[in-house]
């Protein structure tokens, strides 16, 4: 039997289609559990039912759709629909419309796969708005505990168990998703890189051996509000002062241990130019592929915090957010995806991911790996995220090639 095809430029139409329903002037509007991810995600099932496939929700908001095959259990294919605000059109979007691609290329053939394929919509990837990423896949993997995330607020102040009840999720049975692991063999994803290695060495399509391990938390200091016109510059105990002087020191600790180190938020109490902050709120997110050097990481990020603090007259504490350690991909089905890379690309290229991906917790408890495709100037998560054309191309036909061969993969069925 000869595999079919995946049809690349089908698939970049659909993604096409999709920024349409849901993008704008100023990128992806489709932060999980709204409106935008939901018009999303009603364009994905009218492309399944073109195909005769009509997609099912688990308990954690993951969306599948099954393509019957000659052995149990499925091939998994797919990445995420949801974007950070003001996103990128090729972010998560990319494989889970390849995966379509993958399925109608089967479908369509009339042929019957070899193992039955499995697409995959995870939910909350990003999380862009309660800061716990990987929701759906680290309730498939096991690893959620939804009373850590009891109390989580979104911007607005909702919390996030009256959102995801919204969209048909109880977030205390978010961990039954996990009994799906049954029906899954392997897990594939195909991801833009969204740095600028690729794009620098002019690889369209690269095999990916892992992905760095994250800390994340808020650092809080508490100091004492008071009125900036009458309180001394002497007599000040400015929590806002303190976290920012945190924040610069916590940029300096990659140059020693490697990785990066990212705080990208910071929230003022009482947030207005006319009082000193007597609380801040620092969100802080640590990177990087080696455990111990992660550890190390962190332990400088809260010396750093408490000498501000103490510098300060402030009080410090913390609240952990998320985390997960390095995760490698399976090396068999990491070496496939290189042949197969190479087979389209004429290129052998691995790398690691910086960038958190589904696909990392799903290796947890299951064969996971990873293809990239270059990120325009390395830029993602922002409107301007692209990618040529003939690279996107490229990463499709290859991530095809790479499930077509998985499929066949005697390896696999040993999984």
């Amino acid at each position: 039997m000869i595999a079919p095809t995946i049809d690349a430029r089908r698939v970049l139409a659909d993604l096409r289609e999709l920024e349409r329903r849901t993008g704008g002037p100023d990128g992806a509007r489709r932060v999980c559990w709204g409106e935008d991810w939901r018009a999303g995600r009603e364009l994905l099932g009218e492309l399944l039912a073109e195909i005769g496939l009509e997609a099912e929700r688990d308990p954690a908001g993951n969306l599948w759709a099954f393509l019957g095959g000659d052995a149990e259990p499925a091939l998994a294919v797919g990445s995420h629909l949801d974007s950070v605000p003001a996103g990128g059109w090729l972010d998560g979007a990319y494989g889970a419309m390849a995966a379509v691609g993958v399925l109608r290329s089967w479908a369509e053939s009339g042929e019957r796969p070899p193992r039955t394929l499995a697409l995959v919509d995870w939910a909350d990837e990003e999380g862009a708005r309660f800061g716990r990423s990987l929701f759906g896949s680290s309730a498939f993997s096991g690893s959620l505990d939804p009373g850590e995330l009891v109390g989580l607020r979104d911007h607005e102040g909702r919390e996030i168990a009256a959102v995801l009840v919204e969209n048909g999720v109880e977030l205390a049975r978010a961990g039954e998703a996990a009994a799906g692991q049954a029906r899954v063999a392997a897990c594939l994803e195909l991801h833009i890189e969204q740095g600028p290695v690729l794009e620098r060495d002019r690889v369209t399509a690269a095999a990916v051996s892992g992905c760095a391990g994250v800390e994340r938390l808020r650092f809080a200091f508490r100091g004492q509000a008071a009125h900036a016109g009458t309180t001394p510059m002497d007599g000040r105990r400015d929590a806002g002062l303190a976290a920012a002087e945190a924040a610069l020191a916590i940029e300096c600790i990659p140059a020693t241990e490697g990785g990066v180190a990212t705080t990208g938020e910071l929230e003022l109490r009482p947030g207005v130019p006319t009082a000193v902050a007597g609380e801040a709120i620092l969100a802080c997110d640590l990177r990087h592929p080696e455990s111990g050097a992660l550890a190390r990481m962190l332990g400088a990020a809260r010396e750093a915090c408490e000498t501000a603090a103490t510098r300060r007259d402030c009080v410090f504490g913390e609240r952990p957010v998320w985390r997960i350690e390095p995760i490698d991909f399976d090396p068999e089905l990491v070496d496939l995806a290189r042949r197969a890379c190479l087979a389209v690309t004429g290129a052998d290229r691995l790398l690691a991911s910086g960038a958190l991906h589904d696909a990392a917790e799903v290796a947890r408890v299951r064969p996971a790996a990873m293809i990239f495709c270059p990120s325009t100037a390395g830029i993602s998560h922002a409107r301007e995220e692209d990618t040529p054309r003939d690279a996107l191309i490229a990463g499709i036909e290859a991530f095809g090639l790479l499930v077509n061969r998985a499929l066949e993969s005697s390896q696999l069925a040993r999984k």
